[in-house]
Parts: C-alpha cells; sequence; structure tokens
C-alpha cells in the first residue's frame, strides 16, 4: 500500500511538469511554412517576385519557407486544407473568404512605392475604342480575371449593378475569364478584348515596363481602395511563429538588407493587418450581390 502511495504522489508531481514540457513542445516555431501564393501574374514573374523574400525571411527565422503558386485564384480556398498550406499572400477577395471560411489569421501586408498599402479595380478599353461607359458595352467582349478577385470580378460586377446590368450573360457578347491580371490587360491590348477588368498595381507596374500598355489603353473606370495582398496564417500556427514571421516583416525597412529586398519585392516596408482591413471588400461584395457563406468563386 506504501508503495502504491508513493507511486501515485509520484504522478502527481510528475504530470504538471510533463504537461507543460508538452506545452512548450507544442508552442516551439515552426521549422518550414508552406505558403500559398495567387496567380496575379504568370507564375515566373510570381516566383521571382516572391523567392528573395522567402530566402530573407528564413536567413532571419531559421524557418523555411515554401512557396507554392496556385493555379487559380479560388484553388487557394479549395486546396488550403488538401494541400497543407500553412498560410498564403492572400488576395483582398480571397483574404476575405478565408476570414470567413478558415479563420485565417492576418499579421501583415506590403506598402507600395507610392506610399499605399491598398489597390484599386480598374476597368480599362483601347484608346481608340467608342467605349466611354457602361452604356457603350452593350454586345462587347470583356475580359475579367477571375471570380475570386476583387479588382479583376467583384468590383466590375458591383460597377455594373450600380450602372443598371444585372445579368452580365446577357448584357456583353462574350464574357471570358483570363486567369491572371497581366494577361486580361494583354487581352485587350492585344483586341482579344474590348473591355478589361485588373488591379492598378499590375497595370502601372507594366505600363512601366511596356509602353503600349499606357500609351494604348485608357482607364475608365476605378473602384474603392482595398487591402494590398497580406500573409495570413491558419489559426492554429503557433503564437512564437507568427510573432517571429510579423517581426521580421515589419523590421525589414530598419536593415540595407531587408530594404534590398523589399525593393525587389516592390515595397518601401511591411505594416500590420488584421480582419478590420477588410471591410471595403465585404461591402463591395454586398454592392455585387454576393453571400461570401455561399458564393460560388469557381470560373
Amino acid at each position: 500500500m506504501r508503495i502504491i502511495r508513493l507511486l501515485k504522489l509520484f504522478m502527481l508531481r510528475v504530470a504538471p511538469l510533463s504537461a507543460a514540457l508538452l506545452f512548450l513542445s507544442s508552442a516551439s516555431p515552426a521549422e518550414e511554412l508552406k505558403i500559398g501564393l495567387i496567380p496575379e501574374q504568370n507564375v515566373f514573374k510570381q516566383m521571382k517576385r516572391y523567392e528573395p523574400l522567402g530566402k530573407y525571411i528564413e536567413s532571419k527565422t531559421g524557418i523555411k519557407i515554401r512557396f507554392v503558386v496556385l493555379s487559380r485564384y479560388g484553388n487557394i480556398i479549395d486546396n488550403f486544407k488538401s494541400m497543407d498550406l500553412d498560410g498564403a499572400f492572400w488576395g483582398s477577395f480571397t483574404g476575405a473568404m478565408a476570414i470567413k471560411k478558415l479563420g485565417i489569421v492576418f499579421i501583415a501586408r506590403p506598402v507600395e512605392f507610392d506610399g499605399k498599402s491598398a489597390y484599386q479595380g480598374y476597368i480599362f478599353v483601347r484608346k481608340e475604342s467608342r467605349i466611354n461607359s457602361v452604356a457603350t458595352m452593350k454586345n462587347s467582349v470583356i475580359a475579367f480575371v477571375d471570380k475570386a478577385t476583387s479588382a479583376g470580378y467583384i468590383f466590375p460586377i458591383a460597377y455594373f449593378r450600380e450602372n443598371g446590368v444585372t445579368d452580365i450573360n446577357t448584357y456583353f457578347r462574350e464574357h471570358f475569364f483570363s486567369g491572371s491580371h497581366d494577361a486580361a490587360i494583354y487581352a485587350v491590348l492585344n483586341k482579344e478584348a474590348d473591355v478589361g477588368c485588373a488591379k492598378n498595381t499590375i497595370f502601372e507596374r507594366l505600363a512601366a515596363e511596356d509602353p503600349s500598355v499606357k500609351n494604348d489603353l485608357v482607364i475608365i473606370a476605378k473602384s474603392p481602395f482595398f487591402p494590398s495582398n497580406g500573409m495570413g496564417l491558419r489559426n492554429d500556427i503557433d503564437q512564437p511563429t507568427r510573432a517571429k514571421l510579423q517581426s521580421v516583416l515589419l523590421d525589414m525597412e530598419n536593415s540595407p538588407e531587408g530594404k534590398k529586398v523589399l525593393d525587389e519585392f516592390g515595397a518601401v516596408k511591411f505594416i500590420k493587418t488584421s480582419e478590420d482591413d477588410y471591410l471595403p471588400v465585404f461591402e463591395i461584395a454586398k454592392k455585387a450581390g454576393l453571400n461570401l457563406a455561399t458564393y460560388d468563386y469557381t470560373n
């Protein structure tokens, strides 16, 4: 009996220590994170932009960052769990859906060279086009980006509804999804579409590289501002990992090495991001007549 009492006493003393050790091990930072990227540009440009950032994070945290470019925007919602993604650089609309559907926790987003950490949607046509309003778009061909983009679909649908167009299938002669913002821009430039929709950051980046984008296209409508693509992680990623990543991103502007990577990435710094930043996206979705809980975002 004495031995049994001693064993019980031993277990009572050891159990709290074991629980504490288990907590500490589960709270230790991750060794690798698999981060999804939406296809806002072609895959080669996208990886070229993000890989230096991933290497920088790894050098500062010891956490290996493995980027995966998804084949289309909606895939980042569809395949987040099946592909074992730990986080992503979410677009504004996929980010809004991720908050509602996946409980994603946002940690940071970039500030562009113009000092903004937000972007707009553009609707544009060729300069020689007769189209200058929704009324003159009837029976034209329009290039969207993807049904899961604010700039490339949700804003235009809201804009058309505000201007009396509730059915794009009957109003336009044809509509199609280009899959990326740069593809939508070149679809109009190359006369594959009469009207195009894309985010201003990609439009202006291409305009700086290709004079024909600047000289031959004209913007006829602009959206409200939406938050730039932000990094958001699974809500069960441990706090030490989230804090480490956020700290490294927010501190990049304070080191020469960090500034160089930021310059390659196309930003001046990262800032904190939260669910509240996505309120303009929830509002534009409402104007477009969408319920995020039931929205069919497949093209």
